[in-house]
């Protein structure tokens, strides 16, 4: 049974989305893929128990059967750490690991095993990247951003942490790449990596709607308040315009599926919003949805007209600067329903990442 680990050198570089790229692609050739999160930070209760996010996404667009506790056995909820440094436990996180690993892995042809965060995360409660991977016995595959010199820096770093625990890197995958740069970056970067004798197996392309959150994303994690538009939340934001200058100024800022936040007292940028309409469809407005900041709730008429343009709008407790930083640190996960997306990731991967040299370096 083949096992690959998928690291990455730090937050948000794209784990998951590789591991659900990767696992589509495999089942081309192995009838039987296995996931695992050996441990997880964002989780979801189901049934009354701590599943990680990433997981549930990987069984249901993938169709793993594993046991979703298996497929997450530690979840790292609030206060885990200094419970840990309190009491430390080493064997008894290995153990839920290693006997987790083995249902899952159970007449699989190869797991994927998903790491968090870059090699030393874990290291407080002595279970880094690097100490699963040893611990699974696995080879391990690193992802980066997009770039040259901080990347490369970052993936030496990390292989060294991977070799200091005796596991192979088989290679890296750069991701993220912006396509205007996509030319250089990727002779860069296959360049120094090879001087560093590391293998680059893939080089991807950034693209913007992978990263685009809906309505509905911004109110699940959020204390927004939805105050119309419950049938268009599923509405895609391509930007988000923040409604603090004059109309006649923010008329030449609104694109489609613009995301506008303002005060809800500034009916004249409410109104600019409602009067915007795309250029491919003159019954349907340029925005998809309307924050309203310092829990101002606009007067009736103005609420009416928003209720009639049917696009969702939010209320928003604290101020606009507040709920505009919010908004943009969010992170964006791919969700089950996300087809577009999922379709888009299973063809990044296919397209620029050397799947037949990752079959090799398994062997």
């Amino acid at each position: 049974m083949k096992r690959i680990f998928i690291a990455a050198t730090k937050q948000n570089d794209g784990k998951t989305t590789a591991s659900l790229g990767l696992i589509r692609n495999f089942q081309d050739t192995f009838k039987k893929v296995g996931f695992i999160k050996p441990i997880g930070q964002r989780y979801l209760e189901e049934e009354g128990q701590k599943i990680d996010e990433d997981s549930w996404l990987i069984e249901e667009v993938c169709g793993i059967k594993c046991g979703l506790k298996d497929m997450s056995p530690i979840a790292v909820e609030k206060g885990f750490t200094e419970k840990y440094i309190a009491k430390p436990d080493k064997r008894s996180i290995a153990r839920q690991i290693e006997q987790s690993f083995r249902r899952v892995a159970k007449n699989q042809d190869l797991v994927i095993i998903e790491g968090t965060g870059h090699a030393g995360v874990g290291s407080v409660f002595d279970h880094s990247n690097a100490t699963v991977a040893k611990l699974l016995n696995s080879k391990v595959i690193i992802i980066s951003s997009g770039g040259i010199g901080r990347p490369i820096d970052e993936i030496i770093l990390n292989k060294a942490l991977f070799e200091r625990e005796g596991v192979k890197v088989l290679g890296v995958i750069v991701n993220k790449v912006l396509p205007a740069k996509f030319d250089k970056i990727n002779n860069l970067v296959r360049k120094g990596l090879e001087r560093k004798g590391v293998k680059v197996l893939g080089v991807v392309p950034y693209n913007p709607m992978l990263s685009r959150s809906t309505i509905e994303q911004i109110l699940e994690e959020t204390d927004f308040e939805l105050l119309c538009g419950k049938d268009n939340l599923e509405s895609p934001v391509s930007q988000v315009i923040v409604g603090a200058m004059e109309p006649h100024d923010a008329i030449k800022y609104i694109s489609d599926d613009s995301l506008m936040i303002t005060p809800g007292d500034r009916e004249d940028m409410i109104m600019t919003a409602l009067g915007c309409f795309r250029d491919s469809d003159e019954k349907r407005l340029k925005v998809c949805g309307i924050v309203l900041t310092g829990g101002i709730k606009p007067e009736p008429p103005i609420l009416n007209l928003l209720v009639k343009a049917a696009i969702p709008v939010l209320l928003a407790k604290s101020d606009t600067y507040d709920v505009a930083t919010n908004i943009h640190d969010m992170t964006v996960k791919i969700r089950p329903c996300d087809k577009g997306k999922i379709d888009t990731v299973v063809k990044l991967i296919k397209d620029n990442v050397d799947i037949n040299a990752i079959l090799k370096g398994m062997q």
